[in-house]
């Protein structure tokens, strides 16, 4: 175990005996033991090992990424039984169910189909999904899209560690998290046509992080939540710094630490782009505009 990097997760399916909070961080392991094991911390003290336990990373080795299919590409074969997640590895919207897929430990289970949009193949929009946008998810002969609604899909129909959880008040904040994304979005994206940020549109997401105490995450553990958010902050903060000159962590230590706790996350670091693709890409999309 001491060969294991620090700035990875660990997640532990066991019950019983129930495990305390565990605030430090590990790679992602999965524990087969004789009692099923689950807990969704970031990280322990020390490891807890029943006996017969034998420990398997996985999600700890990067991912081959397929290329991006074009107008000029063959489709795959549609409803063979293999789940498929049709995506673009630059838009946010997808961005999710990707980092859903990932931190399930769905690699082998759902296969990557990425998607070129600039030059989008028509069988996509004919054979696959009409609305001919991604996210997009063909599982049991139906295809489904819409991002906040396959990552809740994902969590519940396939293995792996759960992404909602059981705590009715927990519940409660991610719905009511889920419903404000799309105000807190509209609101960064005006304030790019004014002279300055409004504070309070950040203000909002450091008070949502300041609700539960028992970690880092908009839930105190990692959720559904963060995964909604994670992509668009990713692409709002390079840019505010950058054109306006606001940082969103100034006097935000809560989303100062979100955002770094994220980065510790691999199955969304593996997602994320390149910082200066991300902020060239929003001056071409938002500065015209101005």
């Amino acid at each position: 175990m001491a060969a294991l990097s620090i700035g990875y997760q660990i997640h532990f399916h066991f019950n019983p005996p129930n495990l305390p909070p565990l605030p430090t961080k590990f790679s992602s392991l999965s524990f087969t033991a004789k009692h099923p094991l689950r807990c969704h911390h970031i990280g322990c003290p020390k490891i807890y090992a029943p006996p017969a336990v034998s420990v398997m990373a996985f999600g700890s080795s990067r991912e081959v990424l397929p290329p991006a299919l074009d107008s000029s590409s063959e489709p795959p074969v549609i409803f063979d039984g293999t789940p498929k997640l049709y995506i673009s590895y630059s838009c946010p919207y997808a961005q999710r169910t990707w980092i859903a897929r990932n931190y399930k430990g769905l690699q082998e289970k759902i296969k990557l189909v990425p998607i070129d949009l600039k030059n989008r193949p028509d069988w996509y929009k004919e054979k696959v999904y009409p609305a001919n946008k991604v996210p997009s998810l063909e599982h049991n002969n139906e295809v489904k899209g819409e991002s906040m609604d396959l990552i809740r899909y994902i969590d519940s129909n396939f293995e792996g560690p759960s992404l909602f959880p059981d705590d009715p008040s927990k519940r409660e904040f991610a719905e009511e998290m889920f419903s404000h994304f799309d105000s807190f979005y509209k609101a960064v994206i005006s304030s790019f046509k004014e002279d300055t940020v409004n504070d309070g549109t950040f203000d909002s997401i450091e008070t949502a992080l300041s609700k539960f105490v028992d970690g880092p995450f908009f839930l105190g553990t990692f959720s559904l939540v963060d995964i909604a958010y994670a992509p668009f902050i990713e692409r709002f903060q390079p840019f505010l710094l950058d054109v306006k000159n606001f940082d969103i962590t100034t006097g935000r230590t809560k989303l100062a630490a979100w955002i770094e706790e994220m980065n510790q996350i691999e199955a969304y670091t593996v997602t994320k782009r390149d910082p200066k693709e991300l902020l060239e890409s929003y001056k071409k999309r938002f500065l015209s505009q101005v």
